[in-house]
């Protein structure tokens, strides 16, 4: 960015076959080419589009690409997956990835076709919102062109801003801030032109090979194509899943009746979407007439969305949560993050450590849908307190000082995701050990929902309060989800045999791997991104959850009692991974992964 230089390099087939693609060749190339001293929001710091192995190819629900930077957010490594049909027109156009540097000195976007790559003025694009710039891009390239841009949270440098494609339909980079990294280089945009899809002839073993597992995802998907993952509002809500008041409530059955997805399709949806290459279409298309809030259309809330600016803020108005979607998608801020640290902003508005000064004359009151909204348009803009709540609730936190680091609640700099660790034991142990902060992107929890994995030697669904065993399927999930990142296949079909994983292996690669070699390779990119976390610092003092999380039996709803024992399944995590109790990773399990190198610059020795 810094000189709008351009280049072309091939990846290096060692560093296929040890970390196949997608987030594994990224976070090989994060780790050779950032440091510790990397400034999240300096030149130095890597903006890394990726796609997948499967990327492009016939594999069904395989339209994602990964984004990895160092997070402005957290200080350690960041990534995202994302859907939408970004991902597989960048992989049309002949490219694996592009590795954004430097600082350009002013706005500029990037456009992409299967003959070039060019760095266009984006001066006219600054200041646009998402929506706005896709139709500006479009108008100026081509309508078929994918757009995957920042809006004006990402310029503003807001550290929970996202990276959105597909206009109106909000696929979003959303977790870290990678938005912001994005607008530290005056990158507005990355727009793709793709070539020509190929098709594979009616009889080839490939397309036979999808064949015969569509009607499985079909069957499996009819309530997601029917409801998304908003469906799953109310059942998360009776088993003391979902998120309220901020953590602090187990029951709330009369507001997640209002916010759930079956009453978002009675009475706002208007079509569905799906991603690249998808069958199911889960993504929710809305038309929210005669809205107080104002016009509402395009893509609808998904579950952790109608949870995040919902329940977790007591705000039982439809309207409001949707309206609320949709300016998050427009300003580029990732719906997670923005509802955490507005329930953290309520409870310190409730206990007086935010006065109604402090929040620019904003009542911001539990369950006030008016107030939820008028704050997130601050977040977006970085305008009075939406300049320091957009930095994340840590940093918050650390500012206001007044005791509210106790409601601030976050792993490592990170908002959680929409499911509570005193509901499924294993979130306990993924969200203090995940890569990126607390996330679920493993989807142990699944082991415990109803899902059953064969393959990892989980016959039978698990307990979901019960501890013993917990951190060893959890780092098994890990590795295993490490090669579905490398790969790049949507996690609702979590349940695929991996049989038929590596059969789709072999034909897009030619490769043949045993179970043996898939979690050989899952558990080299888990350990390469843990390294780089300890190379940032981290170690098993960082591997905590917020209090609440630990000590506040919330008394009601599905699971009202229970406390997840963290100590017991990290020690159990720490011994299986090969890790020391300071939950670095040992000489003898970095040497068999062949990442001995990484341990240089992290205060390890032989």
């Amino acid at each position: 960015m810094t000189h709008r230089k351009i280049a072309s390099e091939e990846i290096g087939q060692e560093d296929l076959s040890l970390y196949m693609g997608g987030s594994g060749i990224a976070a090989k190339i994060l780790c050779d080419e950032t440091s510790a001293a990397t400034d999240p929001l300096g030149a130095e710091n890597r903006l890394i589009f990726m796609a997948g192995t499967f990327t492009g190819s016939p594999v069904p629900l395989s339209g994602r690409h990964a984004v990895v930077a160092k997070s402005p957010l957290t200080g350690i490594y960041g990534e995202c997956d994302v859907g939408g049909s970004w991902g597989t027109a960048f992989k049309r156009t002949g490219y694996e990835g592009i590795i954004v540097t430097g600082q350009s000195p002013a706005p500029v976007y990037l456009l992409l076709t299967p003959e070039k790559l060019e760095i266009r003025d984006a001066g006219h694009l600054w200041g646009k919102d998402c929506f706005e710039t896709d139709r500006l891009i479009k108008g100026e390239t081509d309508p078929r062109t994918v757009v995957s841009c920042i809006g004006p949270a990402g310029e503003r440098l807001a550290r929970i801003a996202a990276i959105m494609s597909d206009a109106e339909h909000g696929r979003a980079a959303g977790r870290g801030g990678l938005g912001a990294v994005m607008g530290s280089k005056r990158l507005k945009a990355i727009a793709v032109t793709a070539g020509k899809k190929e098709s594979l002839p009616a009889d080839d073993p490939f397309r036979k090979s999808v064949k015969e597992i569509l009607p499985q995802i079909l069957e499996k998907g009819k309530f997601l194509r029917e409801f998304g993952t908003a469906g799953h509002v109310v059942q998360t809500e009776a088993i003391g899943d979902l998120p309220i008041k901020n953590w602090r409530l187990g029951s709330w059955a009369e507001g997640a009746a209002k916010i759930n997805g079956q009453v978002l399709a009675a009475s706002m949806l208007s079509g569905r979407f799906a991603c690249s290459n998808c069958v199911i279409g889960c993504g929710r298309v809305v038309d929210a007439a005669g809205s107080p809030y104002g016009p509402t259309a395009g893509g609808g809330p998904e579950y952790e969305t109608l949870a995040a600016l919902g329940s977790l803020c007591l705000v039982d108005d439809l309207h409001a949560v949707v309206k609320a979607n949709e300016l998050c998608n427009r300003y580029g801020l990732d719906t997670i993050s923005t509802g955490g640290v507005i329930a953290f902003a309520m409870e310190a508005y409730e206990n007086g450590a935010l006065t109604r000064a402090d929040l620019d004359g904003i009542d911001l009151k539990w369950g006030d849908g008016g107030a939820l909204i008028q704050l997130l348009h601050k977040l977006g803009k970085r305008e009075g307190i939406g300049a320091l709540l957009s930095e994340g609730s840590r940093i918050a936190a650390d500012r206001i000082g007044k005791g509210t680091a106790a409601y601030a609640i976050h792993v490592k700099g990170m908002e959680p995701p929409m499911h509570d660790p005193r509901a499924f034991t294993s979130l306990a142990v993924g969200y203090a050990t995940s890569r990126i902060g607390a996330s679920h992107w493993a989807v142990s929890h699944l082991l415990e929902k109803g899902m059953t994995m064969p393959a990892l030697g989980y016959d039978a669904v698990q307990d979901r309060f019960a501890s013993r065993g917990k951190g060893i399927m959890t780092a098994k999930m890990q590795d295993y989800m490490e090669m579905v990142e490398a790969l790049k296949i949507c996690k609702f079909i979590a349940w695929m045999p991996l049989a038929k994983i590596l059969e789709w292996v072999s034909f897009v690669t030619g490769a043949s791997l045993t179970p043996r070699e898939y979690m050989a390779k899952g558990e080299r990119i888990s350990n390469l991104k843990r390294m780089y976390n300890v190379r940032c610092g981290i170690t098993g003092k960082d591997d905590v959850l917020p209090a609440r999380f630990l000590t506040l039996k919330r008394g009601t709803g599905g699971a009202a009692d229970h406390l997840p024992d963290l100590p017991a399944m990290l020690a159990e995590y720490y011994e299986y991974r090969g890790w020391d109790e300071n939950g670095l990773p040992r000489q003898e399990k970095l040497k068999t992964l062949g990442l001995l190198w990484m341990a240089d610059g992290c205060g390890m020795s032989e």
